[in-house]
């Protein structure tokens, strides 16, 4: 089954100037989820569906063309094209880079210590708790507010 969320940025109708993230995530189950999710707390939500597409999205905050348009990114590891892991280290030496959490199911002691080296704001391991991740979320978006 294809997920209505593929790709997609979904804004909060009643957000103002909301907190935007952007999932990365293969599964598509996972992806509708975590975006579902996190609109009912009220951030806007980008998804994408693999490493590739994830790239694309940064590509112009990268090249320097134009500014970061999310706050925060949560990436699977393991996703076709690119790894969440290899985003994440490409982004940690760029001003101005969101804070990203790294989700996975293949977290083994390697790829938890990948993460920590990339500045990754938080790792999850699959199955997690969807409420741990939210509160995670909502700390790092507080965070940013207090610093606005």
């Amino acid at each position: 089954m294809k997920s209505a969320h593929r790709d997609r940025t979904r804004t909060n109708p009643h957000a103002h100037d909301a907190f935007r993230v952007l999932v990365a995530e293969d599964d598509d189950a996972m992806r509708t989820l975590l975006a579902e999710q996190l609109l009912r707390r009220g951030y806007d939500v980008v998804t994408c569906a693999n490493g590739v597409q994830l790239l694309d999205k940064l590509s112009p905050f990268l090249l320097g063309r134009e500014p970061i348009e999310v706050d925060l990114l949560i990436s699977d590891v393991r996703m076709p094209g690119l790894t969440g892991l290899e985003v994440l280290a490409g982004l940690t030496h760029e001003p101005g880079c969101p804070p990203t959490i790294i989700i996975t199911a293949f977290g083994d002691q390697e790829t938890h210590e990948e993460a920590a080296r990339c500045h990754a704001a938080g790792f999850f391991d699959k199955p997690f708790e969807i409420e741990a991740l939210l509160d995670r979320v909502g700390e790092i978006a507080a965070a940013r507010a207090r610093d606005n």
